[in-house]
């Protein structure tokens, strides 16, 4: 998914600040920041935000004005990369854990055109898996199996490269200047992708039993303690705090579990529900994003969507985006990093 330009961004927090805007106001708005425009440059602008599904056009001729296409608060607008120029200090950021996020969990977060597209998409790749013999099948996942364990361990900061990750599972072969940890973390996530591949429908309907056996799979050998922690977990880069107590993080995990169990759901909004929630609710001492990531896929397998490697994601803007839901409730960079992957890995395995 192309980022917007600077430009566009500015634009599209204007009209969502001024709730409706005409291009008069926005073109006035645009020469007060950067000099003289065209106005044509402006309707390109425009054009690509309504093609993006951002914004909407109301009105004819010289009445036509823009709005935003937001229908939940968790998708507000936020230009991130402007967000995180400033330091922690510096942002006016949630410090505490929000349980009013759960309401906003609902097939709002995405639009009815997307979720055709989605779904569109979705029934190719089942077509394709429907045609493949059982070897190149197991070729396939075992493909994704490795660029998932490199790249999701990547995010957490491992230094193995791809190459040395797929020598590591396919021929069970350490590479030299890595840490036992950093090997351990990858033959973690192949034992636990193989789980949950081998296993897709035990993740149909999600309990803290299911989710503590995945978080152990992950975690195995790397002295991290089992089950829902007893601690309180601070994060590098922000000022939030997740909840610090067993009852609290219980409670916060049975509503997400209403959330992914509700049979109304898109199976691609449990997905990303279960990728954010977890990781903001942050259930265990140690392994919360790896767990969260893993069991995205474990539903998406379950529903028979396509799973996701993230082999494209650049882990700063996967952090980054991460954060900004800790920070400010605010879904929209996650979400379009999860919709950008789920294409990719469309278009890229069980060909």
């Amino acid at each position: 998914m192309k980022k917007l330009t600077p430009r566009q961004n500015s634009i599209l927090e204007f009209i969502q600040n001024q709730e409706q805007a005409s291009t008069k106001e926005i073109k006035e708005y645009q020469e007060l920041k950067t000099g003289t425009l065209n106005r044509i440059t402006i309707i390109r602008d425009i054009d690509v935000l309504i093609t993006k599904k951002l914004i909407k056009k109301t009105g004819k001729g010289r009445g036509v004005s823009y709005s935003v296409l937001i229908e939940n608060p968790l998708m507000l607008f936020y230009d991130i990369d402007k967000y995180f120029e400033q330091s922690m200090e510096e942002r006016n950021s949630q410090k505490n854990f929000n349980f009013d996020i759960f309401k906003n969990f609902n097939n709002s977060i995405f639009l009815k055109e997307e979720l055709t597209d989605l779904d569109r998409l979705n029934n190719n790749y089942r077509k394709r898996v429907a045609k493949l013999s059982p070897t190149i099948l197991r070729k396939e996942f075992e493909r994704l199996t490795i660029e998932l364990s490199w790249k999701s361990s990547q995010i957490e900061g491992n230094t193995y490269s791809l190459i040395e990750t797929e020598i590591l599972i396919k021929e069970n072969q350490e590479a030299s200047g890595h840490t036992k940890s950093e090997t351990q973390m990858i033959l973690n996530h192949k034992k636990a992708l193989d789980y949950i591949i081998n296993n897709p429908k035990i993740f149909k309907e999600l309990t803290l039993s299911k989710i503590e056996d995945l978080h152990q799979l992950l975690t195995f050998n790397l002295g991290v303690e089992k089950n829902v922690r007893k601690t309180l977990v601070g994060i590098t880069g922000t000022d939030y705090k997740p909840l610090d107590n067993q009852f609290q993080i219980k409670e916060a995990l049975h509503e997400t579990f209403l959330i992914i169990n509700n049979i109304d759901l898109h199976p691609l909004l449990k997905a990303l529900s279960a990728i954010a929630l977890i990781s903001y609710i942050q259930p265990f001492e140690d392994g919360n994003k790896r767990t969260a990531r893993i069991l995205g896929n474990a539903i998406l397998l379950a529903c028979e969507y396509c799973p996701l490697s993230y082999r494209s994601v650049n882990k700063n803007d996967y952090k980054k985006a991460t954060l900004l839901f800790y920070e400010q409730s605010n879904l929209r960079p996650l979400k379009e990093m999860f919709v950008q992957q789920f294409e990719v890995a469309v278009e890229n395995y069980f060909g």
